[in-house]
């Protein structure tokens, strides 16, 4: 079975298979992670992107990872968080379900993570850590073939929350 990683860090600069963008539905860069990830990959990122057509909210799609370490970029829409009640949960656990199997059908063995949904979107810090580390362990534990998942934290704040999650 796979291992999951709680680690500090840059998305950008790690040298795994593939990294996931928290991207926006339009996939055309952004501010935080999202424009980390399209500054760091170059021009080639967001012409890729473009013929995408966008991505639903707790949908994936896929790219290459261009001028990046990571061979490919899974970009995922993670929900705005709007208190609760319009399925949030559901949409951030699809975000990473998506993301997985996109890593299985690429034949990946190796994805880092950002903290979906954690910055501008909102979404509460112990509440999504949780839905990432659950979703995540679910999929690893129904025998996966990934075999490293890096949980990459931006700041203290989200590698406490993971850590309280992975200790529970």
């Amino acid at each position: 079975m796979g291992s999951i990683e709680i680690i500090d860090g840059d998305i950008t600069t790690l040298e795994v298979d593939a990294i996931v963008n928290a991207a926006n539905n339009g996939l055309r860069g952004g501010g935080g992670v999202d424009g980390a990830i399209h500054r760091a990959a170059g021009p080639e990122l967001l012409a890729a992107c473009v013929p995408l057509g966008g991505c639903a909210t707790g949908a994936a799609k896929i790219t290459p990872g261009f001028k990046l370490p990571a061979r490919y970029v899974i970009h995922t829409v993670g929900p705005i968080w709007r208190g609760g009640s319009a399925g949030e949960t559901s949409l951030l656990a699809s975000c990473y379900r998506e993301s997985l199997r996109l890593a299985e059908e690429y034949e990946l063995r190796s994805i880092a993570f950002p903290a979906v949904s954690c910055g501008v979107y909102g979404f509460p810090l112990d509440q999504a850590c949780g839905i990432a580390y659950q979703t995540i362990s679910q999929h690893l534990e129904a025998g996966s073939r990934i075999e490293l998942v890096y949980l990459v934290c931006f700041n203290q704040q989200i590698r406490s929350a993971y850590e309280r999650v992975a200790a529970a």
